[in-house]
């Protein structure tokens, strides 16, 4: 598959065959599993504090000896903590046990619960791969809900890495028709849920992902304060980037110098770098050739009276 490269001013400079990664087959399930293998990764352990809800000395005797107990009160035994107390009676409310007001939880989240999810390497290059094949299917991309121009897709020229100033970067993105991807990014939504008391109660779309070939290239930071927008060497691509959401299709831009990269590197291909092809589902198997094994005292057997071996079988 064959794409342009287009400059800031939208003219073609040229024509540059995609690598063999961009040839793989879209898996949803794939994709998905890689994304959710991230996203649990990336998860910060969270827990209450183990003494939460046991700081109260609450203790109750219940023998018939002890003046400060529960035994012929004709109440339960839960732990409980005195508040005030006149002689041998008590003011004491329930305390420690998970069925009082103030008790602790009877089973808190624990901190040191791993989260993590085990991801095979194959299987994650896979789904980069199928990933990348998404990104450049222009179907794919607008079913997602990006505002594409019609030639898309396409590749920039290199010069675009060397665009340093953000209001360079917004206005070659308008030349080349991403202006309404752009204002859709801007547009923010209130959440639902009690997320809007902790600190996220708008969310906003992901918009653009432009693929560079290193980190030193100037656009990283030039692009990084347009809304939505996200920048990302091309080594360090994974499913999350490129399918947000376990969803693929975001409009992607690469830059002509990380295509070559992607390809001279072999990235996403597994050590060998060679494009994997589908296994044998039945290998032929070797036929059996079956010998006669004969012990030499039967032979000798047979030679001295063959008649008593006429009805054995042999």
């Amino acid at each position: 598959m064959k794409l342009h490269v287009i400059d800031q001013k939208k003219a073609t400079k040229g024509d540059v065959e995609l690598p063999p990664q961009f040839s793989e087959p879209v898996r949803q399930d794939l994709i998905s599993r890689a994304v959710l293998a991230l996203q649990a990764n990336a998860r910060q352990p969270y827990g209450a504090d183990p003494r939460a809800g046991k700081r109260a000395s609450a203790t109750i005797s219940k023998r018939r000896r002890d003046y400060r107990g529960s035994y012929g009160h004709g109440i339960s035994r839960s732990p409980r903590k005195i508040l005030t107390r006149r002689g041998t009676r008590m003011y004491w409310v329930g305390a420690f046990a998970p069925n009082t007001v103030g008790g602790r939880a009877a089973h808190p989240p624990k901190a040191e619960k791993s989260w993590r999810q085990k991801l095979n390497k194959k299987e994650n290059q896979k789904a980069i791969r199928s990933a990348l094949a998404a990104v450049v299917d222009k179907a794919v991309v607008a079913r997602r809900g990006h505002k594409i121009p019609a030639e898309y897709p396409f590749i920039l020229d290199s010069s675009f890495e060397s665009l340093a100033r953000t209001r360079e970067v917004e206005d070659a993105l308008v030349a080349l028709g991403f202006g309404p991807e752009l204002d859709r990014a801007t547009k923010t939504t209130v959440r639902a849920g009690k997320a809007k008391m902790r600190g996220r109660k708008t969310k906003r779309p992901t918009g653009l992902l432009f693929v560079v070939s290193s980190d030193d290239a100037r656009l990283a930071k030039a692009a990084a304060n347009l809304p939505g927008v996200d920048i990302v060497q091309a080594r360090g691509l994974n499913a999350e980037l490129l399918a947000p959401g376990t969803h693929p299709g975001r409009a992607t831009l690469f830059t002509e110098q990380a295509i070559k990269i992607i390809r001279e590197q072999s990235l996403f291909l597994g050590k060998s770098g060679a494009e994997p092809k589908a296994k044998a589902t039945h290998r032929a198997r070797p036929a059996i050739i079956k010998t006669e094994t004969t012990h030499p005292a039967q032979k000798q057997r047979e030679t001295a009276h063959p008649e008593a071996t006429k009805g054995d079988g042999r």
